[in-house]
């Protein structure tokens, strides 16, 4: 196949992603990126292996500081339509090319991105979340909260509401424009179907078993947890628990980011200090010293709110490190209960319970890491994620010569959904 990929990401899981299978694209098809000067391109490169890297220029407005700060919501919906244009000139691009297929990946600003409705090509979307800013609430958090003045003025301010009201319909307009839509998970798939009514189809991501793998260091004690220093990955949820658990056996815990907000890291650091918690913060370290990091640690605590899929328990279990996480999102669907690791209910006793159960127990410890080993090697890899997105190419690919139909400009709504709901027993 000809295919063209677009994206524009950030340092993290998705470009990760977008890297693995991309690359595995490349070794058997023709592969051109199609991308934005705000994404990041030097982290997980896609640049060595693929035939052409386009990158169009593309800067947002700056923002403004208090006392004006309102108006940023105001510049940020301006952006959006601004991207708008980018994006068509792209879309442009790409159906005079000649491609068999544009595999679309996510935005950091519109997170769909706004050229799925201007292609004629047809097009597999991957889908790694809807906008949650849009549809789930927000974190409970001292430096989120308004003031009274502030509360009074949100009343009478249009902007965020504009903000929104703009994300919102460009992003339903976007998603309803895929000839075909890949999700992370079946809690992402629900999501989908919950916000857009549309059907998507379960394309599970993998990890490199041959860069996450058992070393057989010795066990330190600590507990390790790994994600974006932001609030709704729930660092202060383990922290709480851990405070439940008898200081003289309570473990330290090890939280590694990529991305750490300032002010969630001083609210960790004050709730660990109330509460007697030891807590130690690694920032931006290299693949290698995370692979050691889950080695040696007796076991990965994984409870962000509500995560469509995540990384983390892949690369721990690839590391035969038990995962003790919270019974919700996608965590439900990669690691098996009592056997890969431990999930109980998002209650600090019931995860304080679960952790002195795994650390009072080395040879189940020992066990749970053993099976997770063997449990990704069967179902996670990047290779069973690449035949998936293979089979989903093709099938764009295939409709597209039979019917002619398209997920872009000049298709009506009936049609799309026809070609988006068909069913492919090799997508499932």
């Amino acid at each position: 196949m000809n295919l063209a990929i677009y994206h524009n990401l950030p340092s993290g899981g998705g470009k990760r992603a977008l890297f693995e299978m991309t690359r595995r694209l490349a070794a058997h098809h023709k592969v051109d990126v199609y991308t934005l000067s705000t994404a990041d391109h030097t982290f997980c490169d896609l640049r060595s292996f693929v035939g052409r890297h386009i990158v169009f220029p593309f800067r947002p407005l700056p923002l403004v500081r208090r006392p004006f700060g309102r108006l940023n919501q105001g510049i940020r919906a301006v952006d959006l339509l601004r991207l708008e244009a980018v994006q068509r000139r792209i879309a442009a691009q790409i159906d005079a090319g000649g491609y068999d297929a544009v595999f679309v990946h996510n935005c950091r600003f519109s997170q769909s991105p706004g050229l799925l409705k201007f292609l004629r090509t047809p097009t597999v979307y991957y889908c790694q979340e809807p906008p949650r800013q849009l549809y789930e609430p927000m974190a409970l958090r001292p430096y989120l909260q308004y003031s009274c003045a502030q509360r009074v003025g949100n009343l009478f301010d249009p902007l965020p509401r504009l903000y929104r009201r703009t994300l919102s319909r460009l992003d339903r307009r976007n998603v309803g424009a895929a000839s075909l839509i890949l999700v992370n998970s079946a809690y992402s798939r629900e999501s989908l179907y919950r916000v857009y009514g549309v059907s998507a189809r379960v394309c599970y991501l993998g990890v490199d078993v041959h860069n996450f793998q058992a070393m057989n260091l010795p066990r330190q004690g600590f507990l390790l947890s790994v994600g974006a220093l932001i609030a709704n990955k729930g660092f202060d949820f383990v922290i709480s628990s851990l405070a439940l658990m008898d200081s003289a056996t309570r473990p330290e815990l090890v939280i590694v980011s990529n991305h750490a907000d300032p002010r969630e890291q001083g609210f960790l650091a004050e709730l660990a200090d109330k509460l007697a918690v030891q807590v130690k913060y690694l920032h931006q370290i290299s693949d290698s010293e995370l692979v050691a990091l889950y080695n040696r640690a007796a076991a990965t605590v994984y409870t962000p709110v509500m995560e469509p899929f995540g990384f983390v328990p892949l690369e721990s279990m690839a590391c035969a490190t038990p995962v003790i996480g919270v019974f919700e999102g996608g965590v439900r669907e990669s690691v098996a209960p009592d056997v890969t690791g431990v999930l109980v209910q998002r209650d600090p006793a019931e995860f304080a319970a679960a952790i002195e159960r795994v650390l009072s127990n080395p040879t189940w410890a020992r066990e749970l890491g053993e099976n997770g080993v063997r449990h990704v090697h069967q179902h996670w890899t990047w290779e069973a994620t690449h035949s998936r997105v293979e089979s989903a190419l093709s099938l764009v690919c295939d409709r597209h010569i039979v019917t002619g139909i398209s997920g872009g400009r000049g298709t009506s709504r009936d049609d799309r959904d026809a070609t988006r709901c068909h069913h492919h027993p090799q997508l499932e």
